[in-house]
């Protein structure tokens, strides 16, 4: 592994926002080095031979790098780090000189078990013994500004950037079998995923989303249905 600029496989320095930025300083600090080539591919940090890579977006196409720097005889451990938003403050900055920048609280409200609605691009990596997930909740400030082309839905406004300003809580994964162990006590088996929304207080699509998780990653298996629902139970 050699320390070097981003390459084409890579986000860029410059083109990453402030928030991946911050998030690579802090799992870069006390003796780590950013932008560590390994292979083909740039990882984003590297500290006492494990490699963190942030990720703010989707996990979507991550598979082909996690796979690389996983099986890189140099790396003792991938963690791959992606920030939840609890709060967020929108600002909007307006293209007009000397308009108001105007700023309000999102009504969203994020929570570490959103994280399996980026798992499902990855249900079996987390059988990897030298990977795991790290879901950092955060406080944010989302930046957007005016931009005449964009959609109606949105009134024309852009997100720009998003900032880090505060970590407030985090959950490492460092198997499939992790994920099944938060899920509470009271959930019965067999289960549905309208079983499993009620036990998480969560949307029946985000259930929807932990069941096909487990099941591709072995800890769960289909047991029969219940009308037109499938029930699970846990392989253990």
């Amino acid at each position: 592994m050699t320390t070097a600029a981003r390459t084409s496989n890579g986000i860029g320095e410059l083109n990453e926002g402030p928030l991946h930025a911050a998030l690579k300083a802090t799992y870069a600090a006390n003796g780590g080095a950013t932008e560590v080539t390994v292979d083909n591919f740039v990882a984003d940090a590297v500290r006492n031979g494990i490699v963190y890579e942030i990720q703010t977006g989707s996990f979507s196409g991550l598979g082909r790098k996690l796979l690389s720097l996983l099986d890189h005889s140099g790396v003792r451990e991938v963690v791959l780090v992606h920030p939840i938003a609890q709060t967020s403050t929108i600002v909007k900055v307006p293209d007009q000189a000397g308009a108001k920048i105007q700023r309000r609280k999102s009504p969203k409200h994020g929570r570490l078990m959103d994280i399996v609605s980026e798992l499902v691009y990855i249900p079996t990596l987390l059988n990897r013994d030298n990977f795991s997930v790290e879901v950092v909740l955060t406080v944010e400030e989302e930046i957007r500004t005016y931009d005449p082309r964009k959609n109606r839905r949105r009134g024309g406004w852009r997100v720009r950037e998003r900032r880090l300003l505060e970590i407030v809580d985090g959950m490492r994964l460092s198997s499939m079998e992790d994920l099944w162990q938060l899920l509470p006590g009271a959930l019965q088996e067999p289960f549905s995923t309208r079983d499993l929304a009620d036990v998480l207080q969560a949307p029946l699509a985000t259930a929807q989303q932990m069941a096909y998780c487990l099941r591709h990653a072995g800890v769960t298996e289909i047991t029969g249905k219940q009308g037109n629902s499938l029930l699970y139970r846990s392989r253990r």
